[in-house]
């Protein structure tokens, strides 16, 4: 319960990193914040994977670069179910979800203790 709380938390630091980076990303108050972050989750670990797995071939044709595609199109898709998150554009998402998804992994290493092999 608390690893999830705590991936909750940094994916919704990620968000808010992510919409004062990106100018075509905005979200209105801390619950859109917070609940956006909970759809997020939810959109990368049940429809993210299908959409993967449905443009596998055009991911493959194009060396990987249409999964920065998939990855907007997730993000946007999480912006559309929540009020008070809005995406301007898919390049603006596909940044949003770059920005998001660096940010998180540099959270999570930052605050991830040092596990013995």
């Amino acid at each position: 319960m608390r690893s999830f709380l705590i991936h909750w938390l940094i994916t919704a630091v990620a968000l808010a990193i992510g919409a004062h980076l990106i100018p075509g990303i905005r979200v209105t108050s801390l619950t859109a914040l917070l609940f956006s972050a909970m759809v997020l989750g939810v959109v990368n670990a049940f429809v993210r994977p299908v959409l993967v797995i449905l443009t596998l071939p055009i991911t493959i044709l194009t060396l990987g670069l249409f999964y920065l595609v998939v990855n907007g199109a997730a993000f946007a898709l999480a912006a559309a179910l929540v009020p008070g998150f809005t995406v301007m554009s898919l390049g603006s998402a596909m940044a949003g979800a770059l920005v998001v998804s660096i940010v998180s992994w540099v959270l999570g290493w930052l605050l991830n203790p040092i596990r013995d092999l």
